[in-house]
């Protein structure tokens, strides 16, 4: 499978969708071993994939889970620095809800990730919501979305530190 991830020699462009994922009043988030900043888990869409589809394996592949995708909650437009690179990613954030899975249902896990020939760790942790303002979690906004209820899409714009890439 071949990912909707273009890069040149200046700039990246990313496609890519996540899940949302809460129960217990916890929000599952990954992040590489040793790094301090949380996201939420997903990946690249493939040619020919439909969103649901890409959710669906990278769940499955990640932590062992199958999940149930719901409705698309948020839409970003995400700017950050990629190895030296700046990158634009579209991100489409879903309701996910996880159906069967190997996983605990709390606390702390791990699996491996090997992105472009590099392999790493990434840690899944259930971080309860009312913990929320202890970490960090990128981009920024979706803490504050993950407060706010509603079943409209939120779409938002993240620029890494801020300003223009």
């Amino acid at each position: 499978m071949t990912d909707i991830l273009f890069r040149t020699d200046s700039h990246i462009f990313s496609y890519r969708v996540t899940g949302v994922c809460i129960q217990n009043d916890s929000v599952l988030l990954q992040k590489p071993t040793g790094d301090d900043g949380f996201a939420f888990p997903g990946g690249h869409v493939a040619f020919g994939e439909t969103n649901e589809e890409t959710l669906r394996r990278e769940f499955r592949e990640e932590i062992g889970a199958e999940i149930a995708v719901g409705n698309l909650k948020w839409v970003a437009e995400v700017f950050f620095d990629w190895g030296g690179r700046p990158c634009h990613q579209i991100c489409l954030y879903y309701a996910v809800t996880i159906e069967d899975a190997h996983t605990p249902a709390d606390g702390v896990f791990t699996a491996q990730e090997q992105p472009e020939g590099r392999n790493f760790t990434l840690e899944f942790h259930w971080i309860p919501l009312d913990r929320l303002n202890e970490i960090e979690v990128y981009p920024v906004q979706t803490k504050r979305l993950l407060r706010q209820s509603g079943d409209g899409v939120a779409h938002f714009v993240y620029r890494e530190g801020g300003g223009p890439l």
